[in-house]
């Protein structure tokens, strides 16, 4: 796959990219399905217990928001993080050599809340600003069911805006805000089913609450860097931050130029992301 100059050059000005058709109808339908095998608990973990056959994919979806790190128990979203199609755009916009080391998949219902402002190198600290989310729209996106929306070009000076509480329950989940920046440049990236969207780890992005009342919203976003960039994404007792270096990593384009180092083996579980939505489902079926 070629990608051209222009994209790459848009990517560099704009903070994100726009890639329609990235992924084929076929593999969508395959991430529709392990969506739900993994809510029915085919991959045995902590978080989730096998469900009875009977369960229907509407009852095993609708009362989750988001799961964390799902490569690390699926072989099938496993596959995904390494997509050809995503590590060819990767290795013009990061460069040759990329590491992966997040993924979430959001279902994100009818009625379920959006993430406030943020930028994800506040989560995910890179020591080159290379930080990039790839985001596969396994369904259509829009305004309605809680699209994205960027500022766009708000990654170039690599200011990391601080945060507080929202206080929008209802609109977006428990994560702080970002502020101090002009919100009325802001603009929603719709796309079809398919699109892959790039964006900067210091890009201003939010979303809103699916407005829908029957269109899912789920999205696979997998975070990736360069390579030859350390990640201290945590400390460790005896660390300093020049060198910390979290090794439970996916390389998907290029080399590990720390292969040497060996890798951390995944903890094989995953985590579920908590909205006043998924608790509020909770708390109707206990009454």
């Amino acid at each position: 796959m070629k990608i051209p100059d222009s994209a790459v050059a848009s990517y560099g000005e704009q903070g994100y990219l726009v890639c329609p058709d990235l992924v084929a109808p076929e593999e969508l339908e395959l991430l529709k399905r392990d969506t739900a095998d993994i809510a029915r608990g085919k991959y045995p973990c902590e978080t989730f217990q096998p469900l009875p056959p009977d369960t229907t994919d509407e009852q095993v979806l609708r009362s989750i928001l988001c799961i964390h790190q799902v490569h690390f128990i699926s072989p099938v979203m496993l596959n995904f993080v390494k997509h050809p199609g995503m590590a060819a755009v990767l290795s013009r916009i990061i460069g040759p050599n990329v590491k992966c080391m997040q993924s979430m998949l959001f279902v994100k219902p009818p009625g379920f809340q959006g993430q406030a402002w943020h930028q994800d190198e506040i989560y995910i600290p890179t020591r080159d600003r290379s930080l990039c989310g790839g985001w596969i729209a396994i369904d259509d996106a829009t305004i309605e069911n809680g699209c994205l929306w960027v500022i766009p070009g708000s990654h170039q000076n690599g200011y990391l805006y601080a945060q507080r509480p929202h206080n929008n329950s209802e609109e977006f989940d428990f994560a702080e805000e970002s502020f101090g920046f002009d919100e009325s440049r802001e603009i929603p990236v719709e796309v079809a089913a398919g699109t892959v969207v790039f964006f900067n780890g210091y890009l201003l992005h939010r979303s809103r609450k699916n407005r829908s009342k029957n269109n899912y919203r789920r999205v696979l976003v997998s975070h990736y860097m360069n390579a030859y960039s350390l990640l201290p994404w945590s400390i460790k007792d005896g660390e300093r931050m020049a060198t910390a270096d979290r090794r439970a990593i996916v390389v998907v384009a290029g080399e590990d130029p720390y292969a040497w180092k060996g890798y951390e083996e995944p903890v094989h579980n995953v985590w579920l992301r908590k909205c006043k939505a998924v608790e509020e489902l909770q708390a109707t079926k206990e009454r």
